[in-house]
């Protein structure tokens, strides 16, 4: 009879614990993306990045479930942004902060990341300075001098002396272009003209005009992803640039992947610099490939790549953390991190909190399945931020 209620005491204790642990509050991660408005593509290819990898890595990690919340920033809106990361932050409570396609929204939720502790994981901004701004901020995904210096060198490289910059005015695209500039310069390059468009600009025709008038052997682009490059890779073949000399280098936001289809045959031979193409031949871009078309239609592109890896940063906390997040704790854990990611290996490096990875040189052309893809052809190993 002892023994019986000694069973009985064991079984009872141990559906108490197990429903103490299904009882805890799920780790939750607030999603501060661009879900609508004129960047809406950019908050949609890190949700998908980041929903993939939950589905394919599972909802519980170290015994507790995680749990993305989502807000929509609706564009470059600093204000709504801060006050979306107070309401996760207040309200919702939660763990981490996420996200991020865009500069001014991340640099608006800097400090509050500062004052609440809470690790802010950068899946897409890409302006040098944000990880500056707290020491709470981790970036999985770029810096824009990070994949333009080897554009430079590569120019130079490959007998280009003469170049004509266009950029958005904002601060990505200010990086992107002193960038150029310095290595360029430095190594001999001149720039013959520069011209800066707004964030949001829909016309590119005069500024196209102009260049082609200035006979540059070059034009460097970078523009945010969306609509604006496919603007001006249209302007660009219509006002016949090319067959003025000019040869078209850019970032890879400029043909990126979900978006160069739309182009037609523009894109055609463009050389550009990133960390991510679609046709990256690695096991690990194959399993994140099929993961992502599991959720989603349509081609990923580099942002799900920056949601997909912000999630594995995400797990690989809670698993060292055995699901009991402090912020400071997670924070010396995202320092040194290393992630076998679908573009390659990259690290946070511990000194900036940015990410250190390969830069890939590619040029677009019609693979045997008849679309377009950019093609790498080059690399550079071990890429820091120049922009510290």
């Amino acid at each position: 009879m002892l023994i019986h209620c000694l069973k009985l005491l064991v079984s009872a204790a141990a559906f108490l614990v197990a429903a103490a642990a299904s009882a805890q509050e799920p780790i939750k991660v607030g999603m501060v993306v661009e879900m609508s408005g004129p960047f809406a593509d950019i908050g949609r290819q890190i949700m998908n990045g980041a929903r993939a990898y939950v589905k394919a890595h599972g909802d519980v990690v170290a015994g507790r479930k995680v749990e993305l919340i989502v807000k929509d920033t609706t564009g470059m809106a600093p204000e709504v942004a801060k006050r979306q990361a107070q309401e996760l932050v207040t309200n919702d409570k939660v763990d981490f902060l996420a996200g991020f396609g865009l500069t001014p929204n991340a640099l608006a939720v800097a400090p509050l990341a500062t004052e609440a502790k809470k690790p802010m994981v950068i899946m897409n901004a890409a302006t040098s300075i944000i990880t500056t701004r707290s020491p709470y901020i981790a970036r999985v995904s770029m810096t824009l001098p990070q994949v333009t210096a080897p554009l430079a060198t590569w120019a130079l490289n490959n007998g280009i002396k003469q170049v004509y910059t266009l950029v958005a005015d904002y601060g990505p695209g200010i990086d992107a272009e002193t960038q150029f500039k310095k290595t360029f310069t430095a190594g001999g390059g001149q720039i013959v003209g520069s011209v800066r468009t707004p964030p949001n600009n829909p016309e590119f025709s005069a500024f196209l005009q102009r260049i082609k008038d200035a006979r540059p052997q070059a034009l460097f682009i970078f523009l945010p992803q969306g609509e604006q490059p496919v603007a001006v890779m249209k302007g660009f073949a219509e006002r016949e640039l090319d067959k003025a000399g000019v040869k078209l280098i850019a970032t890879g936001d400029v043909t990126e992947d979900s978006l160069i289809e739309a182009m037609g045959d523009a894109p055609l031979g463009v050389v550009t610099t990133h960390q991510y193409s679609v046709a990256h031949d690695s096991a690990q871009n194959r399993a994140f490939l099929k993961a992502y078309a599991d959720i989603a239609t349509g081609r990923p592109n580099f942002m799900a790549v920056g949601g997909w890896d912000g999630m594995a940063a995400i797990y690989e906390v809670i698993r060292r953390l055995d699901g009991k997040i402090d912020g400071d704790k997670a924070m010396e854990i995202l320092k040194g991190l290393k992630i076998d990611s679908p573009r390659g290996p990259i690290t946070i490096d511990p000194a900036t909190r940015d990410v250190v990875q390969t830069i890939y040189v590619r040029r677009v052309e019609r693979m045997k399945d008849g679309k377009l893809y950019n093609v790498e052809f080059d690399q550079v190993q071990n890429v820091k931020d120049p922009g510290k």
